[in-house]
């Protein structure tokens, strides 16, 4: 009987391995969406309290895959079955069309020196983030900017006036043309 007990503490049923596995499914797929509808921004730079909610986010989303008494082998399934689709989510991004199924595009937010006020909104981010990430480089004129852009992974970027861009650097980013012409090298 002690084995049975050690077995119910720390094992887990078949039923309760597939309900692991695809409630790990689909939170997954869940955040996936969510970061693809609200943006690339969602997880990047978090502030304390966004880093409370993911905190408790976590917690809510662990203690749904995991159910009600979670188990050792529940845990250690969940945690498998999330760093595998992590691991087919990193191939999905190496095909380039399939890419963009995970991937947000990045977004051009400063052309020059003026701010692209719709691509902030569509991208929810704000000015105040714009002149803090310029200040982070450097920046102390906005006429010594060339662009911002708001990478695939959350992060801003920012080039500088001085040199030509070269076209692909700009590939498949929002909002490209919206840059002065002469801040970009020929294609």
């Amino acid at each position: 009987m002690a084995g049975y007990d050690m077995w119910v503490e720390y094992g887990l049923g078949w039923d309760d391995a597939i309900r692991v596995v695809i409630s790990c499914i689909a939170f997954y797929g869940g955040v996936l969406l969510l970061v693809r509808v609200l943006g690339q921004r969602t997880l990047a730079s978090l502030s304390s309290f966004d880093l409370a909610a993911i905190i408790a986010l976590g917690a809510v989303i662990g203690r749904a895959i995991l159910g009600d008494t979670p188990t050792l082998f529940a845990g250690l399934l969940g945690l498998a079955t999330l760093l595998i689709l992590q691991a087919v989510t990193g191939q999905i991004r190496r095909i380039r069309g399939a890419a963009r199924l995970v991937n947000n595009p990045a977004v051009v937010l400063m052309a020059g020196d003026e701010l692209l006020r719709d691509n902030l909104a569509r991208t929810h981010i704000i000015a105040d983030e714009v002149y803090s990430t310029l200040r982070h480089s450097g920046v102390r004129r906005s006429s010594e900017v060339a662009c911002v852009i708001l990478e695939p992974t959350g992060q801003i970027s920012v080039l500088k006036r001085g040199e030509l861009i070269e076209p692909e650097f700009l590939h498949g980013v929002v909002g490209a043309d919206r840059i002065p012409s002469e801040l970009r090298a020929a294609e």
